[in-house]
């Protein structure tokens, strides 16, 4: 017997602010109680240290995650030099200390900036990051004392800028690449400097197509969902917060539209390929023309035919 979702319907996109000193999932937790919706999930977590751009999504637009979990980010952060701590962040243990020497100095560390984290690099992640190892994510075993080797990546880092420099402190504005680890530029530049350091802070401004500028806090949140009047519904609060959603395809705003008549939406509901005039391309938004219905995602292929890839349930197409 199929087990019965809670919750209700809610299709969209919510731009959080994630607060400092909580998880990820407890702040979806949060936000899906609030909504009172049946399905929800956020895209790519951030540490209980780190604050800023979260994405949830909700319901169909649990979908369109990967593209998010893909796309290039912005952060802000302070490092903390001097200090050098087993996770690389101020959450973990101090594992060792220096003086930061005077050639510890600005300019030394703007060309260390430019000369080994801008453009493609290759860094280690932390062994506190959330990298699975054998199916489990290595925080848990970093925390359980178990060290493992941990394989270097590739990420690009298109620009990274100091904004301020305290001495022992150095506050840095990164946009990067998919699976950049701040914290491993922030070891990685302490060591290149002698003294070790630390992220003191972190800020995640920009995810993909999304800016900090859109974002809503987690209070912010909460009053929205406070009933406005003793006797205000239910449906009217649930119709207030619906409006601060993005559509399910906001994440793949900048892809190519291609619009269908009546009769090929059904079919590609149906998960036929149709004939299009369109040239080949490996990501196209799907909407229905006249009413603008967004279906899904789909490819053109090299004999123009358009074949669906990712749909939303007839019920959510929007």
């Amino acid at each position: 017997m199929a087990r019965t979702r809670k919750g209700r319907p809610v299709d969209g996109i919510l731009l959080l602010d994630k607060p400092q000193g909580v998880s990820s999932n407890h702040v979806l937790q949060v936000a899906k109680r609030l909504f009172g919706a049946a399905k929800a999930g956020h895209t790519g977590a951030l540490d209980p240290l780190a604050t800023g751009m979260l994405p949830l999504t909700f319901g169909e637009a649990t979908k369109f995650s990967q593209f998010l979990l893909n796309a290039n980010k912005r952060y802000q952060t302070t490092a903390k030099l001097g200090i050098r701590t087993d996770s690389s962040d101020a959450d973990g243990k101090v594992i060792a200390t220096a003086n930061v020497g005077d050639d510890v100095t600005q300019a030394r560390i703007a060309s260390l900036l430019v000369e080994r984290f801008t453009g493609e690099i290759e860094q280690v992640p932390s062994m506190f990051s959330a990298l699975k190892h054998n199916g489990q994510p290595l925080y848990k075993l970093a925390r359980q004392g178990v060290q493992v080797e941990v394989k270097p990546r590739r990420v690009t880092i298109f620009s990274i800028e100091i904004m301020a420099f305290r001495g022992d402190e150095v506050d840095l504005d990164i946009c990067c690449s998919k699976g950049t680890y701040i914290r491993s530029i922030v070891e990685d530049l302490g060591l290149l400097l002698g003294c070790g350091a630390h992220v003191k802070r972190l800020r995640r401004l920009d995810s993909g197509p999304y800016l900090a500028k859109d974002m809503i806090t987690l209070d912010e949140l909460r009053e929205i969902a406070e009933p406005k009047a003793p006797d205000e519904s239910q449906e009217s609060i649930q119709t207030r917060l619906d409006a601060l959603l993005l559509a399910p395809w906001s994440a793949i705003e900048d892809t190519p539209v291609i619009e269908l008549t009546a009769e090929h939406c059904q079919l590609i509901r149906q998960g036929q390929k149709v004939s299009v005039e369109h040239r080949p391309v490996s990501l196209i938004r799907i909407h229905e023309k006249g009413s603008n219905t967004f279906l899904g995602i789909g490819e053109v292929t090299d004999d123009r035919r358009l074949k669906p890839t990712r749909l939303l349930s007839t019920q959510a197409a929007s």
